[in-house]
């Protein structure tokens, strides 16, 4: 058991071995190591000159360098913020007011009580907080034996008293002082008992009425230190930013920055970090293609986006600390992306690509937002790009200059509201932001066939330039094999129609039909479309069906052959290659059938070596290329005929299974035939057949005015298509 184990295991390592599979797994890890390695590639050009904290050697500013440090910056903002006093707010005060006239009513009542005068001391004692004995035998004593007049003016006078104390403001850190503050406002002409007596019961009332504001006084705060200028250090050129063994604090840091100088310090577990990060991100890129981009999961596409990402990343690392980030050719790398493959793959890519390059190069949250923001605006540019002129790349990075500008200028406004920014610095990143895109557009046109013929990877633009009938196998196809050529045109309509109906590629649909047949320029005598223009007998008639089946079927491989001589893109190939898929050559096979029997005769035997088509585009071909021979074979087909052969045509390919490895879904199919029929009914339309005698009603223009020669036409266009329009069987019983 444990040995058919072992077996087991090496025969899975050794398939493991011998697959694909050990390939990509190779090449993830490669890519991820490169990418790591590449981003934080910084932190060894600092380790050159500082480790641990400390510097390895002198390094003399070669400019004058100007610093701000910010530590000391911070302390003089503290200092200043610390001076700023509290602003305070008043509170309704009105209870304050309540509060005496309650000790007013209660004093009151107490005198008019029915009770012995110990008694009323006794109570007037409870309500009085009065510390000092004395006081407070004296304030009681005077308030139960004085007459109502002379208690009634205390107690106006308290009122009064009460009111100015308010009007000032009393605050927390009066209530330590609240007796000075009485007694600062009691008027001077009160006597001096009335005055201990007042002071006495305002004690028992007044509390502070003055609070602070925390939002008022943090704003105040606030703006004093905006007041407080930066406190800089300058180092002119070839004094010394760091002696060697010196410690790098970080105003040194700062001045390392303006120099010129990579300051990002990433250790061994760092650089484990960044790689765990790239290798998520790469994996997460991965799974969006196989997910949501399958076609593009294992061709040229995958390598070109890996290098192109690496040369973005390279790009970013040589950009000085001191440069403005702004000129991160983000932009560049959509665009490219989107050209090469879709906008949908190019945001995912840039923004995977932005998330690296802001944790390990330290990007602030302005920068990730404001490319956020550009990324999206450069997918919707790109998006409606419709791939018609090279020049139109130009125009549209000059349309994501402006909205990335748009956009930056926006997020340092809002930025502004909360803190200071400089002018200067946002003037200066929107200049470079718009030059970033209108560059990218430049830079991009120059860059397209260059990356075209290294990657063998065909672009809109290439599409375009191969669908030009002076290039040399179409030239080619229109001389030896006009009947071809001209049977390639009609397909080619009727595939970029269909395609665009069912979402397809109709640039790559229309001139994959250009170049479906050129197979046919080997032998081109043994087509049939052909013979009729050179006039000769058809050699097929001298062959067996088994070798007349050999120099069809073999036109699609000839065709390969050829695209490869003339160096046409291996997506062309797929047309060539699939446009029979593996369907049978009927005529010969039945020929064959005739010949040999049916028993010595194999479907297989009389079928075209494939593959099946396997993209849209190709299974539109495949339909469209026996749909235009079939009715080109009919003479003045109906609607009803034409419709019905590609229906026919269609139910036939579906029964062979020869449409079973393409996308195409039945809803799909119903479009193609409705589209098919509506551009064939206007190719086959019926023409009005004039009368011989026209001409010579035609020639009498030269002596007849004009004005009765228009009459006369009119008439007799009116009589002929009354004419033509006549149902035929009633033109026949005529006849």
């Amino acid at each position: 058991m444990i040995m058919k184990i072992k077996k087991l295991n090496i025969n899975n390592i050794k398939h493991f071995v011998t697959s694909a599979k050990l390939g990509y797994t190779v090449a993830f890890f490669a890519f991820v190591t490169l990418m790591t390695i590449t981003v934080s590639s910084q932190n060894f050009f600092y380790k050159s000159i500082i480790e641990n904290g400390i510097s390895k050697k002198d390094i003399i500013a070669q400019k004058t360098i100007t610093v701000v440090d910010t530590d000391k910056t911070e302390q003089r903002k503290k200092e200043v913020a610390s001076k700023v006093e509290p602003i305070l707010t008043p509170t309704e005060d009105t209870y304050i007011k309540d509060n005496l006239t309650t000790l007013f009513s209660s004093i009151s009542q107490i005198r008019k009580k029915d009770a012995s005068m110990d008694t009323k001391k006794d109570e007037l004692g409870l309500l009085l907080d009065i510390s000092n004995i004395t006081t407070k035998n004296y304030v009681i004593e005077y308030l139960l034996k004085s007459d109502d007049k002379a208690v009634q003016q205390i107690f106006d006078k308290t009122s009064l008293t009460l009111t100015n104390i308010l009007s000032i403001g009393v605050t927390e850190k009066d209530a330590g002082n609240l007796e000075k503050i009485i007694n600062k406002n009691i008027s001077s002409n009160i006597s001096k008992p009335q005055a201990t007596i007042i002071r006495e019961l305002l004690e028992q009332v007044v509390v502070p009425n003055l609070v602070i504001n925390e939002y008022a006084t943090d704003i105040a705060k606030r703006n004093a230190q905006a007041l407080v200028k930066p406190y800089e250090v300058t180092f002119e050129k070839g004094d010394k930013i760091l002696f060697e063994g010196e410690p790098v604090t970080k105003l040194k840091r700062a001045a390392l920055v303006q120099a010129g100088y990579n300051v990002i310090d990433v250790n061994y577990k760092g650089f484990g970090i960044v790689f765990v990060l790239v290798g998520i991100c790469t994996l997460a890129f991965l799974y969006y293609l196989k997910i949501f981009e399958k076609s593009y999961i294992e061709t040229d596409h995958l390598l070109m986006t890996a290098i192109l990402t690496l040369v973005t990343a390279v790009v970013s690392i040589f950009i000085p600390p001191a440069f403005s980030s702004y000129v991160l050719p983000l932009p560049a790398l959509m665009m490219l992306l989107t050209i090469f493959s879709n906008p949908r793959i190019a945001f995912v890519a840039t923004s995977l690509m932005l998330a690296i390059l802001s944790v390990v190069l330290e990007y602030n949250m302005q920068f990730v937002c404001s490319f956020i923001l550009i990324n999206l605006a450069a997918t919707e540019s790109m998006a409606g790009l419709k791939f018609s002129k090279r020049f139109d790349l130009i125009k549209t990075g000059l349309k994501i200059g402006i909205l990335s500008a748009i956009i930056l200028l926006t997020v340092y406004l809002i930025e502004s509201c909360l803190i200071e920014v400089s002018k200067t610095l946002i003037a200066t990143d929107c200049l470079y932001i718009f030059l970033n895109g209108v560059l990218s557009g430049i830079v991009i046109l120059g860059l397209l066939p260059v990356l075209e013929s290294s990657f063998r990877i065909i672009t809109p633009y290439g599409l375009a330039e191969l669908a030009d009938h002076n290039q040399p196998l179409l030239k080619r196809l229109q001389f030896e094999a006009p009947g071809t050529y001209h049977h390639s045109l009609m397909v080619s309509n009727l595939c970029e129609a269909a395609a665009e109906a069912v979402g397809g590629n109709p640039i790559l649909a229309r001139v994959g039909a250009f170049y479906h047949d050129i197979g046919k320029l080997k032998r081109p005598l043994f087509f049939v479309e052909n013979q009729s223009y050179f006039g000769i007998e058809n050699p097929h008639t001298k062959l067996n069906p088994r070798l007349s089946k050999m120099v069809i079927t073999a036109h699609p491989k000839d065709g390969v052959e050829l695209a490869k001589e003339y160096h046409l893109p291996a997506i062309i190939s797929n047309f060539i290659l699939q446009h029979h898929g593996e369907g049978l050559a009927s005529y010969f096979y039945n020929q064959a059938i005739i010949e040999e029997g049916a028993d010595n005769v194999k479907k297989e035997q009389f079928r075209y070596t494939g593959p099946k088509p396997n993209m849209k585009e190709t299974a539109i071909l495949m339909i469209a290329d026996a749909v235009e021979s079939a009715v080109r074979s009919l003479k003045n087909p109906t609607n009803e005929e034409i419709e019905s052969i590609i229906n026919k045509i269609i139910t036939e390919r579906l029964n062979d299974g020869q449409l079973s490895d393409s996308p195409l879904t039945l809803k799909d199919l119903k479009t193609i035939a409705t589209t098919f029929n509506r551009i064939l009914r206007g190719m086959q339309h019926n023409r009005i057949k004039y009368h011989e005698d026209i001409v010579h009603e035609l020639d009498k223009t030269k002596t007849v005015p004009k004005k009765v020669i228009d009459t006369e036409l009119d008439n007799k266009i009116k009589q002929l298509e009354q004419q033509a329009n006549k149902p035929k069987d009633i033109e026949d019983d005529k006849n």
